[in-house]
């Protein structure tokens, strides 16, 4: 279909097709958020083999988690639920969109789910160095050296703040089996838990008396994870207290660290812990004054994580050629965005053909008038006047929405007012952010370019500036090259057999 500049809203389906997690040039980049089919993680993971089972936890429901390989060679992890943990297929694939959406440097990210008849799954990036209670409580060569139970601790603290700031202040089951250690020894949080509707087993004890999870829950678990970080074992929340209260902290620290600790910083952390842990909700600390507590007492910060973890060092891939980059790709792999400003404005909407447009004649005027907002934020966006063109972009958003309310009111239907939206107003709102230093939200407008174009090499390229912006520079190179990829894709479509 043509394109037609004024048009600026599509389709309702704008998610991107099932399997859409596409092998890049350089063979190993992590897929964008997609929809796997069922025979793709079968063959990932030898059809759910028994060997490939890397954590089986859960008390009211099954929890197993499992490792397997794509065909790109990318290792992933993938946890199958039963369909009494989520009887809504809609739910739980929404509640995945959601998840997915968050990219934090703490947070093992999830890539992607499978909802096929009464199978229930999760796919996320795999974590090769276990899990917190693996090297707290069953460790063969060492146990985890005091700095990095520290670090443990700001880290996890960071991603459930990041968590809240994004609108996911919910996390099920916190605890040592949730902190995952990556390639490099860096811990990071499990998004599996971030699934808030799930009915999977909730071993808290806040979450037993309350017959709910709540944001000051998440902060009683956090207290147990301090707990267990001191001690390096179980300990129940209320004896704990008990020592913590007697100001008695030398009998609840782990015997294995042979005294190489700060009681000073042991002191914090246990107080800390006794916040957390107190009886009234009220009465505990936020994500926030966690980071604030936890983050001055960080004195190895130039240390890697693998060295304190004891763990190897891990080698990156030897580097392969890169395909010469196209205007678009050099500009972001060189962070300019007056390059991407000057890009954009030469492009203006026509990558938006090939989209699922819909017709004027099935609006109202008033939605018509909302051309004017977007005629203002591209004058704005041309002229450089970036605030100017947030607002005006924003406006029209509302606006859309506004409509869409009263047609789906109308209609008794829900129309989702980001899929009406053109990706060229998302992806230059995306740069406006970036230049009035709001890389988040940058990050969450190229993220919904994607959504309503999911071949889209732009949103792509944006998602990378952001996301280096934001100093995630590994993910920032993997989507660099996925948009990369993706641009060479089209050009060969474009030119033919």
């Amino acid at each position: 279909m043509g394109c037609c500049q004024s048009s600026f809203f599509y389709g309702k389906d704008h998610r991107p097709a099932r399997n859409r997690s596409r092998p890049s040039n350089s063979g190993d980049v992590l897929p964008a958020f997609s929809e796997f089919s069922l025979s793709d993680l079968k063959s990932a993971t030898n059809n759910f083999a028994s060997d490939h089972i890397v954590s089986e936890v859960g008390r009211n429901a099954p929890n197993v988690v499992y490792k397997g390989r794509l065909h790109n060679r990318h290792w992933i992890a993938v946890k199958k639920f039963t369909t009494i943990a989520w009887p809504d297929p809609k739910q739980f694939a929404e509640d995945a969109w959601g998840v997915g959406k968050l990219r934090h440097k703490r947070i093992a990210k999830l890539i992607g789910y499978c909802c096929e008849g009464d199978e229930r799954l999760l796919v996320a990036e795999y974590m090769p160095n276990d899990t917190l209670a693996k090297h707290l409580f069953h460790w063969e060569n060492q146990t985890i050296k005091w700095a990095m139970r520290l670090r443990v601790a700001l880290y996890i603290a960071e991603a459930l703040d990041y968590c809240r700031a994004e609108g996911h202040p919910l996390y099920n089951d916190l605890s040592a089996y949730g902190v995952l250690f990556d390639e490099n020894g860096d811990p990071r949080l499990s998004c599996f838990g971030l699934m808030e509707n799930s009915r999977d087993g909730v071993g808290m004890l806040e979450y037993n008396r309350n017959g709910m999870i709540t944001p000051e829950s998440v902060v009683f678990s956090f207290g147990t994870v301090l707990l267990d970080l001191l001690s390096g074992k179980h300990i129940p929340p209320n004896h704990a207290l008990d020592m913590i209260r007697g100001k008695n902290i030398l009998p609840l620290m782990d015997s294995h660290l042979e005294g190489n600790f700060s009681t000073e910083q042991a002191t914090v952390v246990s107080d800390l812990a006794s916040q957390c842990l107190q009886y009234e909700p009220r009465e505990r600390p936020s994500t926030k004054d966690l980071v604030a507590t936890l983050a001055p007492l960080q004195n190895e910060a130039d240390v890697p994580s693998y060295v304190l973890l004891g763990i190897p060092k891990h080698e990156e891939a030897s580097p392969k050629l890169q395909p010469s980059l196209s205007p678009m790709g050099d500009a972001c792999s060189r962070m300019d965005l007056t390059a991407i400003h000057q890009i954009l404005v030469m492009t203006h909407y026509r990558d938006d053909e090939g989209t699922n447009e819909l017709s004027f004649q099935e609006w109202t005027q008033q939605m018509r008038d909302t051309l004017d907002a977007r005629k203002r934020g591209d004058l704005a966006f041309r002229d450089k006047d970036f605030k100017n063109a947030i607002d005006c972009y924003s406006q029209l958003m509302n606006s859309v929405h506004n409509v869409l309310m009263r047609v789906s009111n109308a209609k008794a239907e829900f129309v989702d007012v980001g899929s009406m939206v053109s990706p060229t107003v998302f992806a230059r709102r995306s740069l406006c952010f970036l230049l009035c230093d709001q890389p988040d939200s940058a990050l969450r407008d190229a993220m919904q370019a994607q959504c309503v174009y999911p071949d889209w090499s732009t949103a792509f390229y944006m998602q990378s500036v952001a996301l280096a912006k934001l100093d995630m520079h590994k993910d920032a190179a993997d989507m660099l090259s996925e948009a990369s990829a993706l641009e060479e894709k089209r050009l060969r479509c474009c030119r033919g057999p």
